[in-house]
């Protein structure tokens, strides 16, 4: 396999469990902890994981950490925390992974915050005024359509540079709905802390695309 796009499903948030929309960008569940812990030894594939790409909220960035504490850098975990390996790989936030809508818990976090609950992650990547959804950030479908076609065409391109190296695949951790649209499938409906495989390939006019493997 020349490389493989592995879309994972944050684990259980708070809002999935008392259904409180106006809570802003909440944190995993006890369960959901557990589900993400479990997540990275029954990952299949962790072994070729070459980048891995997280949505910014708050529950997406924990799933990430929790779930491949043996496959990340140790950088990204606190030092007598025995997580992370000398020379890991590396996670980048991508704030066009974020969730559709615009309630609050799918609404980021002020870079600030997130500064605080994860030192160890590089936030000043994230564009301003990415939190507002307005724009390309709005909640429509013309606007999640194209944001989801620019997360493909930028995987397509990375996967072209892994390639050249051992770890060939890419692990993104992003929402249910936003999954939708960045797989180009409406039914797809992964379990908390789920995930399925991909390549991505050039579709018509262009375009990338995400074809199951």
């Amino acid at each position: 396999m020349s490389g493989r796009i592995h879309l994972v499903r944050h684990a259980e948030s708070v809002h999935n469990v008392d259904k409180d929309f106006s809570r802003l960008d909440p944190e995993l569940t006890t369960l959901g902890r557990q589900q993400a812990q479990l997540l990275g030894p029954a990952f299949p594939y962790s072994n070729d994981i070459g980048l891995i790409i997280t949505s910014p909220l708050r529950r997406t960035i924990q799933t990430t950490l929790l779930a491949f504490p043996k496959v990340l850098d140790k950088k990204y975990y606190a030092k007598d925390s025995g997580n992370g390996i000398e020379g890991g790989v590396e996670v980048l936030l991508d704030a066009d992974l974020q969730e559709r809508s615009a309630l609050p818990c799918d609404t980021g976090s002020d870079r600030g915050v997130l500064e605080g609950a994860f030192p160890s992650l590089d936030v000043s990547i994230l564009p301003e005024g990415w939190t507002g959804k307005k724009g390309f950030y709005a909640a429509g479908d013309e606007a999640v359509e194209e944001r989801a076609a620019k997360v493909r065409s930028e995987l397509r391109k990375r996967i072209e540079v892994l390639k050249q190296g051992e770890r060939k695949d890419v692990v993104v951790i992003t929402h249910g709905v936003f999954m939708k649209f960045l797989s180009g499938d409406k039914e797809i409906d992964l379990p908390k802390a789920g995930w399925k495989s991909f390549t991505v390939e050039e579709g018509e006019g262009g375009g990338a695309v995400l074809l199951p493997v």
